[in-house]
């Protein structure tokens, strides 16, 4: 693992927008433009966001409102259309493979070898990151273990473990190389209620055991209350609202009583925590094709 930057800036977004081009989707779209018009999505809009070194950052928003878009192009999985983005000052673009060794991020869709266990599995991820063998399998049973899972699960294929067991191992997997900027994307997504809070009183210990920097990306208000020094509000591909809570409750003008981050919400988007507009659903639905 490269040597912790000097910056206190551990991630900066200026200007990012991304599209996405409908035209190879076969089946007909109400939300589509009219013949002869392009037919794209605006995903993220010139958006712009700074986080600090060791914050957990929270970004919600509704599903479709382009914020796993903007995760994936802060792990250099998609190119951005304009505008920059680095960690701890190194492009994501110019400087990726520098990115992917400071960054390793957690996905509701994580993808693993279903055959396989999760030890083996995770042996295969830490070797690709240059862990030694004994290192990687010490590390895989001490994080699966402070997950709540067992020595003989740990042995046990993927396929045969329940979609809550999977992701607490993806959430493994993410902190198994120790890397100082960790996206989250969705990581408590399908988790029952004991098993959601192992997960956030995994990741709120490792944060302060190794000086990680989080970025959670979540649409479960209760959870980035909870986590989060800083949240931003995503809604159509913007960045609406960013503070801490008390001071986006008195950013929303909220008065009287006790608001939570659900209040604001709805307070600055307008609608429904689950019930995103028909055309930022559209753009969710490009993004994943």
């Amino acid at each position: 693992m490269s040597v912790l930057p000097e910056s206190n800036l551990a991630l900066e977004v200026r200007g990012v927008t991304k599209r996405f081009d409908t035209r190879g989707i076969r089946i007909p779209l109400p939300w589509s433009k009219k013949k002869g018009d392009d037919k794209q999505v605006v995903a993220v809009d010139d958006l712009s966001l700074t986080v600090e070194r060791g914050q957990i950052f929270g970004i919600v928003g509704s599903n479709g409102c382009g914020k796993s878009t903007l995760v994936r192009i802060i792990s250099t999985l998609l190119y951005p259309d304009g505008g920059t983005i680095s960690v701890f000052g190194h492009d994501v673009v110019e400087e990726s493979e520098t990115v992917r060794r400071l960054i390793n991020r957690v996905s509701v869709e994580a993808s693993f070898f279903r055959k396989l266990s999760p030890l083996e599995n995770l042996m295969f991820s830490g070797q690709t990151y240059g862990l030694d063998r004994e290192t990687t399998a010490a590390r895989t049973f001490e994080i699966l273990g402070r997950l709540g899972i067992d020595e003989a699960q740990v042995l046990r294929p993927l396929e045969q473990m329940s979609r809550g067991m999977q992701q607490k191992v993806a959430v493994a997997r993410g902190f198994l190389t120790s890397p100082i900027v960790l996206p989250l994307d969705e990581p408590t997504t399908g988790l029952d209620p004991a098993s959601k809070r192992q997960v956030q009183k995994f990741i709120a210990e490792l944060h302060a055991e190794h000086d990680a920097t989080v970025l959670l990306v979540t649409h479960d208000m209760a959870e980035a209350e909870k986590l989060c020094d800083q949240i931003s509000i995503m809604a159509g591909g913007k960045i609406v609202a960013s503070g801490t809570l008390s001071g986006l409750v008195e950013q929303a003008g909220l008065e009287g009583g006790r608001h939570g981050l659900e209040d604001v919400f709805l307070h600055v988007v307008g609608h429904a925590f689950d019930e995103e507009p028909e055309d930022k659903k559209a753009g969710a639905a490009a993004s994943d094709q």
